[in-house]
């Protein structure tokens, strides 16, 4: 929000410096972006005159002037080429030492063409103030010799600029700043009346509201008669300074009330619209060109005033150019409305339009200024441009804007940290424009003006999900009235000093901060590490791919296919990230890097929705070694990498199990399922199948594995101990079973170490053997049990017996018998 000083003076009586006046503004919230003053690069010009002009001596277009300039420049040879260059002529003067905005140069005393120039005489131009180029620029007669042009032309008038919270509406208008200053003890504010307009004749346009949820209340009236002319000086002056480009008397007093009372309005030309009647209605799926020289294809929830030609506005951000006013306007419909602020501020967001209309709207106005701001804009419109008032004419009503809020002053202590005198407290909020209806010792009761909609508003913050019911009960009972006392207080404490409140630090929730990644999160971490580790580069794939692929791998549900999608090989959500694994790895090859190892963890999406999958590929070869040949990717080398997986998310090795039922796209014969207990699957590994690999144009052997991450089961936080270490050797015993092609080896292991649970600590397969002189479709599973003893070391004997158990739990889980 900008304004000038000068514009400041017609709400506030001050004596206050620039200085004073900034300083202030930061104290009490209202945040001082710039400062800028124009007279600031026209510093050495001044007001001169030429008393004498004579054709150069050696050139034709040339004039040596004698110019008066007051002080120092009683008369000055000047060297000019414009072609308005005469006696008498009122001019602005650059002495030597003056830098020319305009031309980027700095003017120096020296000689043209054999004369002596002590100067320059300037145009509009040169001082970067207009594109005049006729020549130099002319003054009236009525002007004081060498004062300074900035003074004249009164451009010594510093703009300042403030940042505007998103609740305080009221400070985009000068009024409202006024009041602030005012309030926080610069100057005086001075009074507001504008005065009523008697309509002469009814007006022939009329209101209606089909969409009162948006527009309230709207008022307006006609003005016959108007002259469209530019507006006058001051006016075109005050607007530039903000920002404002001046465009017809007509715009430019709606442009000016905007700035001025922060209240927007809009004029159409009521010769353009069609029909007796404007109604404020929901927009159908139409295109609306605005003011601002764009189409916009306006929504059903949208806001648009319409007549029967259709859309000639969209309320409360931009007006139509079908109605728009020009030079040849003659009778104008003016508009003042009250419109939903979220309504307008989702409009203009999904529309990308910035308006200082919208601005307004979306941050709220005073619903009270709807009327007033008619009138003021009727009585600027008929000073400027003539013309002859209809009646007013309205719809809807006037919302019921009237709120109050108690504050209680024991809580300016305890909440804002600061001890202020009751008094103090309910004289700032007075001088704010709230009116004290009620108090006592403790607390005052307030009724809040219609210009701060942001106080005691209702508006409320949902509560925690998860807060106990009691607790939200008893909060939900009394949030309304701590919000509105909250309101106040800010009030309070921002007029005290915001620099003035000693800062408070937090209350430390926890010594050691909450970590920044849940305990999954940080998985995903540890599992990166252990694949890079191995050999694995990790790759970042889309979650999308083509439905070709994804019905490879997986059901390609017509649930996750794409209507829009970003190319047409991208158009399915993909089921698992080893299909985005299985291309990367395609591409590398064609460029010759065969043996590549990738990894990604990523989503996946199913009928369950989205899961977290860790999926690992490798091909080609692993590399060659002093001693070690090449040799090509296995099963085992996928199943090692799952296992290590697992390991580092502290699965229990001896709570898993594998299966032989692994996804349709692993090879039926090579892969295996991964459990823990028979229904909680946690990953699948093997041989990418061959006519998977086929249909994807891939020749040789890929390996793959897939971690469920979601089904891996989170550790539980036990408090760790330290290990206990016998001092007793551990004994080793080897055991080799006859088993047939039915019975798993995990079998024979998880029967073997349920033995002798106290003193087994590990068993291991190490052989399997099939030939003679075994039987056909007999398999030797030769196992390895560690027993660890605890308080002695154990005897044959012992050893016998602990031997006998784990014969006979084998026998009786797999009708193995021990070979011998």
């Amino acid at each position: 929000m900008k304004f000038t000083l000068s514009w400041l003076r017609e709400h506030l009586d001050f004596t206050a410096s620039l200085d004073d006046i900034t300083a202030k503004l930061n104290m009490i919230g209202l945040e001082v972006e710039s400062i800028h003053n124009p007279a600031d690069k026209l510093k050495g010009f001044r007001v001169g005159k030429i008393l004498e002009a004579h054709r150069h001596p050696d050139a034709d277009r040339l004039q040596v002037c004698t110019v008066a300039a007051g002080g120092d420049y009683e008369r000055v040879q000047v060297v000019c080429g414009a072609p308005n260059a005469r006696a008498g002529l009122h001019v602005i003067f650059a002495p030597p030492g003056t830098y020319i905005p305009g031309s980027d140069i700095t003017i120096k005393a020296g000689k043209i063409r054999g004369q002596e120039s002590g100067g320059m005489l300037c145009s509009l131009r040169e001082l970067g103030l207009g594109e005049e180029s006729d020549g130099i620029a002319e003054l009236p007669e009525n002007v004081v010799l060498g004062m300074p042009y900035a003074d004249f032309a009164k451009l010594d008038d510093p703009v300042v600029e403030i940042a505007i919270t998103p609740n305080r509406g009221d400070a985009l208008s000068i009024r409202g700043i006024a009041r602030d200053l005012a309030a926080g003890g610069i100057g005086h504010l001075k009074p507001w009346l504008v005065d009523t307009v008697e309509g002469n004749f009814p007006s022939p346009i009329q209101w209606k509201i089909d969409y009162s949820q948006a527009c309230p209340y709207v008022v307006g009236r006609l003005i016959r008669g108007v002259r469209n002319r530019p507006s006058p000086d001051w006016l075109r002056r005050r607007l530039e300074a903000v920002g404002v480009k001046p465009i017809s008397a007509l715009v430019d007093v709606t442009n000016y009330l905007t700035f001025d009372l922060g209240r927007p309005l809009h004029v159409f030309d009521a010769a353009k619209l069609s029909g007796n009647t404007l109604t404020l209605t929901r927009a159908a799926r139409e295109t609306f060109h605005g003011l601002d020289g764009n189409d916009h294809v306006l929504g059903t929830d949208d806001l648009v005033i319409v007549d029967n030609a259709g859309v000639q506005s969209l309320a409360g951000i931009v007006g139509g150019e079908g109605s728009s006013v020009t030079e040849h306007t003659t009778d104008v419909f003016v508009e003042s409305a009250l419109f939903d602020a979220v309504r307008i501020a989702l409009t203009g967001r999904r529309l990308g339009i910035h308006t200082d209309a919208r601005q307004r709207f979306e941050r709220g106005v005073d619903p009270a200024l709807a009327l007033s701001g008619l009138e003021a804009a009727t009585g600027m419109i008929l000073d400027l441009c003539g013309g002859e008032a209809s009646e007013i004419v309205s719809a809807g009503e006037v919302p019921n804007w009237q709120r109050d809020a108690w504050l209680r002053f024991e809580r300016i202590e305890t909440l804002g940290g600061v001890k202020i005198d009751p008094d103090d407290a309910v004289r700032s909020l007075e001088h704010l424009g709230f009116a004290v209806l009620e108090r006592d010792e403790d607390r005052a009761r307030f009724a809040v003006p219609s210009w701060r909609n942001d106080v005691a508003t209702g508006v409320v913050l949902d509560q925690a999900p998860h807060l106990d019911p009691d607790r939200a009960t008893n909060a939900a009972a009394e949030v309304h009235a701590i919000e509105a006392e909250c309101d106040l207080l800010e009030e309070v404490l921002r007029l005290y000093g915001l620099d003035a409140i000693p800062p408070q630090p937090l209350p430390m929730a926890n010594v050691v901060p909450a970590p920044a990644l849940d305990m999954r999160q940080a998985r995903h971490g540890v599992l990166r590490r252990l694949c890079a580790g191995r050999g694995l580069t990790e790759t970042v794939g889309f979650s999308f791919v083509s439905h070709q692929d994804a019905t490879l791998f997986g059901q390609a549900m017509e649930s996750l296919r794409l209507l829009n999608p970003i190319a047409s090989d991208l158009n399915q959500l993909r089921p698992t990230p080893l299909v985005n694994l299985v291309r990367a790895w395609q591409r590398n090859a064609a460029r010759g890097y065969e043996d590549a190892a990738l990894f990604e963890i990523g989503p996946a999406f199913g009928p369950q929705g989205q899961s977290f999958i860790l999926a690992g590929l490798r091909g080609g070869s692993t590399p060659r070694w002093p001693g070690v040949a090449a040799h090509g990717m296995s099963v085992w080398d996928a199943k090692a990498d799952l296992t290590a997986a697992l390991d580092a998310l502290r699965v229990p090795a001896e709570a898993l199990m594998v299966t032989a039922d692994a996804p349709s796209h692993y090879h039926p014969g090579r892969s295996g399922l991964v459990r823990q207990g028979p229904k909680n699957v946690l990953g699948a590994f093997g041989e990418l199948h061959p006519s998977v690999a086929r249909d994807m144009g891939i020749d040789g052997t890929l390996v793959a594995f897939e971690l469920y991450l979601d089904d891996v089961p989170l550790p539980k936080n036990r408090r760790r101990q330290a290990p206990k270490l016998s001092p007793f050797q551990p004994v080793h015993r080897d055991f080799a079973f006859l088993v047939g092609p039915e019975v798993e080896a995990q079998s024979v292991l998880r029967a073997a170490r349920g033995a002798e649970r106290n003193l087994i600590t590990d068993v291991r397969l190490f052989d399997v053997y099939t030939g003679a002189p075994l039987e056909e479709g007999v398999r030797s599973l030769g196992i390895e049990v560690v027993l660890q003893p605890v308080q002695a070391s154990l005897t044959d004997a012992e050893i016998d017996a602990v031997s006998e158990k784990i014969v006979a739990a084998v026998a009786k889980a797999t009708g193995a018998t021990l070979r011998r």
